[in-house]
Parts: structure tokens; sequence; C-alpha cells
């Protein structure tokens, strides 16, 4: 094990206040970041941390050496980009959270190529339908589909993405289809719910602007795929991107609702902290996702749209009053 390296373990547990914490972000167990800590305080000859049952602190010296290990993690990082630029490989760990769906269908599969790409880089994924603090959470890299509000981070756009109200048919055949954005409010919406989560509000887009509806269900859950699961048994209405459930509407098993009032599009970005230098792994997999992650989304559509579940609606109404 190296000096660096137990600094960085060291470094980890200060900003998670817990050996288990900071082990859990590493992938070590409890007992190698204790053996680590303990290596690095027997090589200064101080005690950095007080240990209790149910957390760690610093000592004076171990916070006077978490400020200096901040120096040299960055210093470490700015030589490890001059040598990238120099013509040197990107390497070291690289940490990416990402919505639960969306990296199991898109993500996760163009890993293999990044790391083809860049075998010198660990990616870590840690999937979560939660917005996770970059900074707190010592993440560099985050995947978002959201209306994004301001931000102190670095976002990139990779691409907007259509979403779709949608259900069954046979919850459309026993509660009625919604004909005008209001009615959803005699609905059963399958909710995506966690903490600070807003989509319970609905927000459709309409001639006249947006139109904002706080919409119940009696059904929540925090993983997008358990509300497409709910939707497919026929027990409500769901918002979903479009690329998520457009085979399940290409081959009937959903239906789109109130298509002349769809969900405002989400945008998909990368987003990363501000920094003076950018680690060159950061940069090399910002770019990637660039490139990469809108095509393996256009791939999954399939050329289906919210206008052409429109039109193809509108087709069918006319031919059921043909006489």
């Amino acid at each position: 094990m190296s000096l660096l390296e137990n600094i960085r373990v060291f470094v980890r547990v200060v900003e998670q206040d817990s050996m288990s914490a900071a082990g859990r972000q590493l992938r070590l167990s409890p007992a190698v970041v204790s053996h680590r800590i303990q290596s690095l305080e027997a090589h200064l000859g101080v005690r950095l941390l007080n240990r209790t049952t149910r957390r760690v602190q610093p000592t004076e010296q171990g916070l006077a050496f978490y400020q200096a290990s901040l120096e040299v993690i960055a210093s470490v990082e700015r030589a490890e980009n001059v040598a990238a630029g120099a013509g040197g490989a990107p390497q070291g760990t690289l940490r990416v959270t990402a919505p639960l769906g969306f990296a199991r269908r898109i993500l996760a599969p163009l890993v293999p190529e990044f790391q083809a790409a860049h075998p010198q880089v660990t990616l870590q994924l840690r999937l979560s339908e939660h917005i996770i603090d970059l900074l707190t959470e010592s993440v560099d890299v985050a995947v978002r589909m959201a209306i994004l509000s301001d931000s102190s981070l670095i976002a990139r756009k990779i691409t907007d993405c259509e979403r779709v109200l949608c259900a069954a048919p046979a919850y459309l055949s026993a509660a009625g289809i919604p004909e005008k954005p209001e009615d959803l409010l005699d609905h059963n919406c399958l909710l995506l719910r966690f903490p600070g989560s807003q989509q319970y509000r609905w927000t459709l887009q309409s001639p006249d602007g947006p139109q904002t509806l706080s919409v119940r269900g009696s059904f929540d859950a925090d993983d997008g795929d358990v509300l497409t699961a709910w939707a497919l048994a026929g027990q409500g209405i769901a918002m979903k991107p479009l690329w998520e459930v457009a085979e399940l509407l290409r081959d009937g098993s959903l239906v789109p609702v109130l298509t002349d009032h769809p969900p405002e599009p989400a945008t998909l970005s990368i987003l990363y902290p501000h920094r003076r230098l950018l680690p060159a792994r950061v940069k090399v997999f910002a770019d990637f996702a660039v490139s990469r992650l809108a095509q393996a989304i256009e791939e999954r559509l399939q050329g289906t749209t919210v206008r052409g579940l429109q039109e193809r609606k509108s087709k069918t109404k006319a031919a059921k009053k043909r006489p």
C-alpha cells in the first residue's frame, strides 16, 4: 500500500465522519480502512483520529494534516493532468452517479467501451434516482435527467429527452381515458417519490403555456422501473422518458395519453464541480458521454417521437369515425 493511497483513505474518512461510510465509497472493508489509517498514523508518529463507536473525529494534528492532504491530492491531480497533456493516459478512479433506469439501459452497456479506450481509469457507478450532492458525497461526475435549475456545477447538455404519459389498455378501459390535463386529478397517477422529489407535480405543455398539476395516486416508489411495472399491471398512469417506454408503446403494452399535452422534456446533462484544473479522467468521460449517450438513446427510440404518437392517435380517431 502506498502513502498516497493511505492519505486518500484518511481524507475520505474525515469527510464522511465514518470509516464504514468511507469504506463503502472506496469499496474497502472497514478493517482495511482502519488498517490503512493505523499505518498512516504509525508512519507520521501522531494520532490523526479520535474514534468512538459511532463516528471518528480528527485530532488537532489530524485536522492540520487533512488540510495539507487536500493540497497534496490536488498537486497529484495537477501532475496527472500535465502528464496526460503531454501524451500520458488519463488514470485514477472516476466516481459517476446516474439514475437507476438510465444507467441500466444506456450508460452501463457503454462502460466497457469507455474502459477499453481508457484502461487506466477505474470507473465506479453509484446508481440512484435521488439527487446526490457531488461535493459532500465525493463523486466526480453526475449524469442527470431533469429540468435543471441554477447550479454551482459545470453542466454540459447531452440532449433533450421527450417524456410521455402512458398507461396499460386495461387501466384506461376501466378508469377512462383522460381528455384534458385536469382529468389527471381523477386518475391514479404513479409517482416517483424520494426526499426532494418534485415528481408529484406534473407540468404539461399546452398552446397556452406550461400547466402544472399536483397529481395524486395510491402508488409511489423511488425506482422508475417499479413505476413501469405498475403501469404494465394496469395500476395507473405513469410519466416516463419516451426512450424508456418506446418499445412498450410500439407493441401496445402501454398506450400514450394526453399526447396533445405532453410533459415538458427533461434535459440529459453531465455535471461536474468547477475546478481550476479538471482531471483528465473527468474530461475524457464527459467527452465520451456527450458523444455516445445521445446516440444510444436514439437507437432505443427507433424514430419514436411524441409528435409521431400524436399523429398515430389522430389517425386512429379518424378511422373510428368513418362509417
